[in-house]
């Protein structure tokens, strides 16, 4: 489980190809994930990936493999070394929920369409799969690389974000440009809800 608090920011030393259609990925960052134990979980862009190597120090490096599903329904197989991606570990007993529950399970990838300062804030519009469309809601919940957000306004299958400074200082939302693709995860609780309901009507 996680929240959507993006706690560091990693770099993209490598992704290659392994066996069986997996690629293994080599990150470096600040984050002391030498201190998670192989087969941890980590959020990278909002993908949930296990640690199966890690070397401590400042910087960490942690390595995981990226299996065919994650590499057809996120943006991961399109890293490149020097790439920054956004990382959080999972979240333990105990830990505070600042964002909102998500499971790192992406539904899919968008489609930035704007990108504009609004004020002293930044609006960031995107087109989302319409497989996604029936969870988008005016104040509900989105994950968009893995940053826990509020929808703002929502058209159908597009949606607008305001990214405050602090969102922006501390992620890297704020590089987005039209054209970019990134990893969404709809609402866990919508999506539980919309699915028991058309389960009640099915029968």
């Amino acid at each position: 489980m996680f929240t959507g608090i993006v706690e560091g920011i990693g770099k993209v030393e490598s992704l290659r190809a392994a066996t069986g259609g997996v690629r293994r990925l080599t990150v470096k960052t600040d984050l002391e994930v030498g201190k998670l134990p192989v087969g941890a979980s980590i959020a990278v862009n909002g993908a949930c990936l296990t640690i199966v190597a890690r070397r401590s120090g400042r910087p960490s490096t942690f390595q995981a493999d990226v299996g065919p599903e994650t590499l057809s329904c996120t943006t991961l197989g399109t890293l490149t070394a020097g790439g920054r991606v956004h990382l959080e570990p999972a979240l333990r007993l105990g830990d505070p929920m600042g964002g909102h529950m998500m499971s790192g399970h992406v539904d899919g990838t968008g489609r930035v369409e704007s990108a504009a300062k609004q004020g002293g804030a930044f609006a960031l519009r995107v087109t989302a799969p319409e497989e996604i469309s029936p969870y988008l809601f005016q104040k509900g919940s989105i994950a968009i690389n893995g940053v826990s957000l509020t929808l703002n306004q929502v058209a159908g299958a597009t949606f607008e974000v305001l990214l405050i400074p602090h969102t922006l200082a501390v992620t890297l939302l704020g590089e987005l440009r039209p054209g970019d693709r990134v990893n969404l995860e709809a609402d866990m609780i919508a999506k539980q809800v919309a699915r028991f309901i058309e389960r009640t009507h099915a029968r």
